[in-house]
Order: structure tokens, then sequence, then C-alpha cells
């Protein structure tokens, strides 16, 4: 078995086909049983199962990093 593609939600994403304003760069603005994705270039948005859109991802460009609370940091 391969290993599943890591994307999580805020990530920009590259699809296997770029979009009609020819740019390939999504956002991933949803996650759960479907996922909702924006064109980084237009806005535009689209909705897909999960299913679907792991068939069409080709790979993660840039992972969103969580942001660190600097008091809970303290707190520990």
């Amino acid at each position: 078995m391969t290993n599943p593609k890591q994307y999580d939600k805020l990530d920009i994403v590259e699809m296997r086909k770029p979009h009609a304003c020819q740019t390939n760069r999504w956002e991933i603005i949803r996650m759960g049983m479907d996922i909702r994705i924006k064109c980084q270039n237009c806005g535009h948005i689209v909705t897909m199962t999960r299913r679907d859109f792991e068939k069409k991802m080709k790979r993660v460009l840039v992972q969103n990093q969580p942001k660190v609370n600097p008091e809970e940091t303290q707190r520990k």
C-alpha cells in the first residue's frame, strides 16, 4: 500500500490539471467528507469529495504552519 498524501486545511496544493485561469495553486479552505479548494489566482471555489480530491491532487506545495500562541508555551 502506498503512503497517503499528507495535506491539511490551509495548505496550498497543486492539482493534476490547471484551472481555466491557467493557475495551478489551490488553497484548501474546508475539510470534512467533502473538500473545498480555492484558486489562488481568481478566487474560484470548488467542492469535491475527498476521494476525488485525492485522485486529482498532484502534490502539496506549501504546508500551513500552525500558529503557536506564545502564552501557551510560557504556561508549560
